[in-house]
């Protein structure tokens, strides 16, 4: 098992390539980098059975003909409500000890939708879907209050939010001035019988972060990109890296442009814009033909997906 103090240093990429499995796919991601030491003492299998959750609501979705963008918003869904997650409930704490949540969905028509420093939805990636399918943006800073419940999602005070592991991470981190981690996120890619495909991505941040931080996760093209007939990429890692990278665009660009497969595509983005930056993190990924590929430079990821001897969960 890895606790992750800091940020770790970027290892050799590892790959997960798993080539289309039936109509659809799907593959869900908890974060690159290891459990914070609050945390530590969490069995392996809760983390398991929290991925194996997210993965099954989106896949039922995909299963009974549903789109990609309904499977990876409520796989994310699942993950936001689980408290061993950076996302939602369980969420990492800002220097002031409150919570300050992004999120992002786009699908592969072009359709987005982003929000960042959210402290009252419930579930921000459906706040985000509702900023693509309503709003008149494609970005929202500090939603409201009165805008979560106009739109109907459910708000919640900021303790639901907040964690007793959470309080015990922040107050270690700024006791002992550590670099905190930047690795906790969650997300899902999807493609579904129609050859539709879509990603979303949710997180709290990083710990300690100030007020008012915006990683990649909310920035299309960054942490969360899809385009129809390529590509849907959800990422995790050191936000501002995949910012700089434009990394889930960059893998996208990478296969329209110069033709290259997904793997190849995933890990030169990776080793040019991460590696060789001293930057670490991971990403899921799945092409128009529903081939799914995992990859990571960092110790460890969380993930879930499926290959031909059924569900695979990394922890």
């Amino acid at each position: 098992m890895h606790v992750e103090e800091s940020v770790a240093p970027p290892r050799q990429t590892r790959i997960w390539d798993i080539p289309p499995q039936r109509d659809f796919a799907l593959a869900v991601h908890g974060g690159a980098g290891g459990r914070i030491l609050e945390l530590s003492q969490e069995k392996q299998a809760a983390f398991e059975a929290g991925l194996a959750r997210a993965y099954e609501a989106g896949r039922s979705v995909l299963a009974a003909g549903g789109s990609a963008l309904d499977a990876v918003c409520a796989a994310v869904v699942e993950l936001e409500n689980d408290h061993l997650f950076n996302a939602g409930r369980g969420a990492a704490l800002t220097a002031e000890g409150s919570v300050e949540l992004d999120a992002a969905v786009m699908d592969g028509a072009g359709a987005a939708g982003a929000v960042a420093a959210s402290r009252h939805a419930k579930n921000p990636v459906l706040l985000a879907r509702s900023v693509m399918e309503r709003g008149q943006h494609l970005f929202l800073v500090s939603p409201s209050e009165g805008l979560v419940t106009e739109w109907g999602h459910q708000a919640v005070a900021q303790a639901y939010f907040i964690t007793e592991a959470r309080q015990r991470q922040l107050a270690r981190i700024q006791n002992a001035r550590l670099v905190a981690p930047r690795h906790g996120t969650v997300g899902a890619v999807a493609r579904d019988a129609g050859g539709g495909v879509a990603a979303a991505t949710s997180t709290g941040g990083m710990a300690g972060q100030n007020c008012g931080r915006v990683g990649d996760s909310p920035i299309i093209g960054a942490g969360t990109y899809a385009r129809g007939g390529v590509v849907a990429v959800s990422c995790t890692g050191e936000g501002e890296a995949f910012i700089r990278g434009v990394v889930s665009h960059d893998i996208a660009a990478r296969m329209r442009y110069l033709g290259l497969a997904l793997p190849e595509a995933v890990t030169t983005t990776i080793a040019d814009e991460l590696t060789a930056k001293n930057a670490s993190g991971g990403l899921v990924s799945v092409d128009a033909d529903g081939r799914v590929v995992v990859a990571h430079n960092s110790p460890t990821m969380f993930a879930a997906f499926e290959d031909h001897d059924g569900l695979v969960t990394l922890t």
